[in-house]
């Protein structure tokens, strides 16, 4: 028996990966819990193990493809254990003859009903009559063989109509006048009220006003024969109980999280499309609905506009977007659309600064870190946050409210060959240089051998980019929602400035500085004032004791 294993679900908010390896071929016997796939999700690099066993016949992915939860990764041509094969077999027979006892007993209450109906109206010729009509409609519909496609039609709409709850023969005696068995009353009910509709039907009777529905099915079932049609009305009882009912949609299947985000979002979790198992929504689902409305024509953005046929012009070569590159796409996408940037630039004076981590850097590399600007960065911007505390705070929509903070987590952009990652300090403030350079450099390693947790890029406050290392001037960095603001440290260079002391210029070892910020919760002088303080700190050490 072939048996397809499936991917799993992977953990909160995980519905797909990439495929970055397939350590299975076809022919090999796979066992219980072995790994066959080694996924990288927006999150982390995991191996995916079988949950089930037997000889692969068939491998359904390849390095590269994107697979979702729930679909087929392989197949096995048996399994250790036919439980599965007799558990279905045994399902079907019983289905089966479940089904057959079913046609039997109904045939025998048929008949017995004829039977009855004719000893209580043996004196009445036309009533028997409707019986004989009714009993050979009932007989006819209930072969199993028809040479007709119609009356396999019929043969399926008889069993929707008993999985519905109606009395079988309902759906002859719709249609005819033929007595029912007085142990049957829903469906001497239901013969009733069609005498009295057809009743209603003929010339100079006088049809009061029923509901638009009910009797919309009953001018069809009572116009069918007029056309030498054999109508069988099986479906209309259940309509017109459903109707009455009116039963409400069943909630979303989402997580409380999730419910949260999408209130927070002022997204209406009935309307979002659920990715996971059986339409689950996760909160990348409800960011993904949020995006479509904002950039969704009319709402302040442009459609996406379709793009040209590039090969045209020459070769082009199409490559799927990693994980990581899709998610930060995604982010920075949402961030870029709904946050309001303002981006400010100064510069800060280093020369002292430089010298002092020239000293001091074999002492850091003893510790086992590094002695970078960005290290001393970190402590710089922890101090400014608890100088500014509303630059350590995120906003709240839904609410009216602002949260602010009491704990200082910076978050700092590595650049990985899989994209861009913000590993996150935690409580940057109570730690000093030392301390913080040696995280900082393992926190990196992680990162770029892929071996960071999801739990060691949460949580942040604050986030800070140094591209220092490669060069440029200025940038603007997008504000790392749900933060409200971000550093960028581009390349120091030593420049010309004017001494006023001196009254001459001399060389200084320039820090260009680059402040994005949520113009919601930051106004611009209050930005001016933090990044002025920044850059007074890198230019004066010492004031980070005075100060922070």
């Amino acid at each position: 028996m072939a048996t397809d294993f499936t991917l799993p679900e992977l953990g909160e908010n995980i519905t797909a990966g990439d495929v970055l390896r397939v350590l299975v071929k076809p022919g090999d016997q796979l066992a219980k819990d072995q790994p066959v796939v080694e996924l990288e999700t927006d999150k982390a690099t995991i191996e995916v193990p079988s949950s089930v066993e037997g000889k692969i016949s068939e491998i359904k992915v390849k390095q590269g493809d994107k697979v979702k939860v729930g679909q087929v990764i392989l197949t096995v041509a048996e399994t250790g254990d036919g439980a599965g094969t007799r558990q279905e077999g045994g399902k079907e027979a019983r289905q089966e003859g479940g089904k057959e006892a079913r046609q039997e007993g109904g045939k025998a209450e048929r008949q017995e009903g004829r039977d009855e109906g004719r000893k209580a109206d043996e004196g009445d010729e036309g009533r028997k009559a409707e019986r004989q009509e009714g009993g050979k409609a009932r007989q006819e519909s209930g072969k199993v063989e028809r040479p007709e496609g119609k009356d396999e039609g019929r043969k399926a709409e008889a069993e929707e109509g008993r999985k519905a709850g109606r009395p079988e023969g309902a759906a002859v005696a719709a249609n005819t006048d033929a007595k029912v068995p007085s142990d049957e009353p829903g469906l001497e009910q239901h013969v009733e009220g069609t005498r009295r509709e057809k009743a209603a039907d003929k010339p100079g009777t006088k049809r009061a006003s029923p509901e638009p529905a009910q009797y919309g099915e009953s001018r069809q079932a009572d116009e069918a024969p007029q056309r030498g049609q054999k109508v069988v009305d099986i479906s209309r009882g259940a309509r017109q109980q459903t109707e009455a009912q009116a039963p409400e949609l069943p909630p979303a299947p989402a997580a409380p999280s999730v419910r949260r985000m999408a209130r927070e979002l002022g997204v209406d979790i009935n309307e979002v499309p659920g990715s996971g198992p059986s339409g689950r929504i996760s909160v990348d689902d409800v960011k993904a609905h949020a995006k479509r409305i904002v950039a969704s024509p009319g709402r302040g953005a442009a459609a996406a506009v379709p793009l040209p046929d590039f090969s045209r012009w020459g070769e082009i070569d199409r490559q799927p977007m990693r994980a990581v590159r899709r998610k930060t796409a995604e982010h920075l996408s949402a961030a870029w659309q709904t946050i309001p940037h303002v981006t400010q630039f100064d510069l800060a004076d280093i020369t002292a600064l430089e010298e002092l981590r020239k000293k001091y850097a074999k002492q850091v590399e003893t510790a086992g870190g590094n002695l970078t600007v960005t290290a001393i960065a970190v402590k710089v911007v922890a101090s400014a946050l608890r100088v500014f505390p509303h630059f350590n705070a995120s906003i709240d929509l839904a609410a009216d409210e602002i949260i602010m903070k009491k704990y200082v987590n910076i978050g700092v952009a590595v650049d990985t060959d899989r994209g861009l990652l913000v590993p996150v300090i935690r409580n940057a403030d109570q730690k000093n240089i030392v301390q913080l350079a040696v995280e900082l450099a393992q926190l990196s390693e992680k990162a770029r051998t892929r071996k960071i947790a999801l739990e060691e890029m949460q949580g942040g406050c604050f986030s800070i980019s140094n591209l220092g290392g490669i060069g440029g001037t200025y940038f603007t960095p997008i504000v790392n929602a749900p933060e409200v603001a971000i550093l960028g440290i581009s390349r120091a260079r030593v420049e010309p400035v004017y001494q006023k002391d001196a009254a001459q210029f001399a060389p200084r070892t320039m820090l260009p500085l680059s402040l994005s910020y949520d113009h919601r919760a930051i106004d611009g002088a209050d930005g001016i004032r933090f990044l002025r303080w920044v850059a007074e700190a890198l230019e004066q050490p010492f004031l980070l004791s005075l100060q922070g």
